[in-house]
């Protein structure tokens, strides 16, 4: 079955940097979409970007629009959030999705 494993997040401050991985299995990776989520504590989930299975990225959230960049590598079946200047909006759990199937999700936390 498909299954989405997020890791990468933590506790960063202002202006600092992460990256965030999803390694995916139970499916062919490299032939499908895939998206990054995020949910910010009492708020709805919102999307953060997607990106094609040949590695375009498109659909980015304008809040994070120039800040953050989504990736792949689909030898290591792997999706990848690379956050720069990260704010305290920022803070929220982080997903990828396939379809109808979601990760366990990674916090990002945001504070100095």
């Amino acid at each position: 079955q498909v299954q989405l494993v997020e890791s990468g997040g933590g506790l960063v401050q202002p202006g600092g940097s992460l990256r965030l991985s999803c390694v995916a299995s139970g499916f062919t990776f490299a032939i499908y979409e895939m998206s990054w989520y995020r949910q910010a504590p009492g708020k709805e989930r919102e999307i953060v970007g997607i990106i094609n299975s040949a590695g375009v990225p498109r659909n980015y959230a304008d809040s994070v629009k120039g800040r953050f960049a989504i990736s792949r590598d689909n030898a290591k079946r792997t999706l990848y959030l690379q956050m720069n200047s990260l704010r305290p909006e920022d803070t929220a759990v982080y997903y990828c999705k396939f379809r109808g199937s979601w990760g366990q999700g990674t916090q990002v936390t945001v504070s100095s």
